[in-house]
């Protein structure tokens, strides 16, 4: 039967199989990889003679998200509305848009969709990128190079960390759109100089993360979080351990093993690095044995900063104390970087309250009194709490868990 299906799709919808053609139970559709840039045959599981599933089939990893298990959604995340759907043994079709579960009883055909109407195909940007860059494609992305793309890359890795904090929002898509741009363009330059293509992009990272998922993928063992984290360090020293001898067994000059915290990127903001080279010293036994050294070494920073004599010194003891708080910080789980955006957005909020407060008297800041300002603080204070500030919110946005100390007020009040 498959055979008839197959010439039925020659004459009617001029199908080659050389395409690339999928033949896919319409049973398991959901489950089974399906790109919209190649034809595609969806039948019954009959047709196949296969026996039917015994239970649903799982999504697909990826496509598993609102309506995954459901194949006309599937089918209308990853094809125009009007895409033309055949049916096999009938005179008229359908559309991709108009399908219904009942169509799936029978045999479908899909013809191919353009590359850049296939948006949903993890293959759709790539092309895109490629289309861009040729001769005839857009001046400014012919102009592109690595370099003139770091800025972009670093704005979006931002866009998308504002976003995450209103969580899984239509918005964080697109944001992580605007990233995975970044990902695929900078492959593209790199495949034009012949240095690697996306699919070493991915062959890198999944690799990787196999190989240091042991208790996933091999027979380690890790029951807590701290376990994998220690167990992880461990595997990257040998990596870089391994990288050392290769190198030297090339013939090169003996080289010593990365450090641990080799890898740390020098544009991370000083609050995010100073956390991140902290926590894989601890992972490798570097660490306090509880809190109480931390505060200790909070308390001796600050007396330190307090007798500093000349600039230099106190700009040396002044990254000191922030280095030990961010150290306090992590002890109690905290993110100092998500801290510190928070407090600031917090400040900002308050702030502009303040600003308003002192326009509705008719005052500027500067001509206040420091127990004015202050009364005008804690007035703005009890407008957030109550819910009545400019957002309507008391405290809730850019994921603020603590203040600065400002006005009289301590900090985290």
């Amino acid at each position: 039967m498959l055979d008839a299906l197959l010439a039925e799709a020659r004459l009617r919808w001029g199908l080659d199989p050389a395409d690339g053609l999928a033949v896919l139970p319409a049973e398991r559709l959901v489950g089974i990889p399906l790109e919209p840039t190649r034809p595609v045959m969806i039948v019954p599981l009959a047709v196949l003679r296969a026996p039917g599933p015994s239970v649903p089939p799982m999504a697909l990893p990826g496509r598993h998200g609102p309506g995954g298990d459901d194949p006309v959604a599937l089918l209308r995340r990853l094809y125009p509305p009007e895409h033309p759907v055949g049916r096999f043994g009938a005179p008229d079709g359908t559309t991709v848009g108009a399908l219904s579960p009942t169509d799936l009883a029978g045999s479908l055909y899909l013809g191919p969709v353009a590359p850049e109407a296939a948006f949903a195909s993890p293959w759709g940007m790539p092309w895109i990128s490629n289309r861009l860059r040729a001769p005839d494609g857009c001046p400014w992305d012919r102009e592109q190079t690595h370099e003139s793309l770091r800025n972009h890359l670093l704005e979006e890795a931002y866009e998308v960390y504002d976003a995450l904090a209103d969580g899984a929002t239509p918005a964080l898509a697109g944001e992580l759109g605007d990233l995975w741009l970044q990902v695929v363009l900078h492959a593209q330059l790199a495949a034009e100089a012949g240095v690697f293509d996306l699919a070493d992009v991915q062959a890198a990272i999944a690799s990787k993360i196999v190989r240091r998922h042991p208790h996933v993928f091999g027979d380690a063992e890790a029951r807590t979080a701290t376990d994998v984290n220690r167990q992880w360090e461990r595997i990257k020293q040998a990596e870089r351990a391994a990288e050392a001898s290769a190198a030297d067994g090339a013939g090169d000059a003996p080289t010593q093993p990365k450090s641990a915290l080799h890898g740390i990127s020098r544009s991370l903001p000083a609050l995010a690095a100073s956390q991140e080279m902290q926590e894989r010293a601890a992972h490798i036994g570097y660490d306090w044995p509880s809190i109480d050294g931390v505060l200790a070494k909070v308390d001796e920073e600050l007396a330190e900063l307090a007798e500093a004599t000349s600039p230099a010194e106190r700009a040396e003891e002044v990254g000191d104390l922030l280095m030990v708080v961010v150290n306090l910080a992590r002890h109690h789980g905290v993110d100092a970087e998500a801290a510190l955006r928070g407090a600031n957005g917090k400040f900002r909020r308050r702030f502009g309250i303040v600003e308003r407060l002192a326009a509705v008297r008719g005052v500027a800041l500067r001509d206040l009194r420091f127990e004015e300002l202050d009364e005008l603080w804690d007035q703005a204070k009890a407008e957030l709490a109550a819910g009545d500030g400019p957002d309507g919110r008391a405290g809730a946005a850019d994921g603020q868990t603590g203040g600065p100390a400002t006005a009289g007020e301590e900090a985290g009040s």
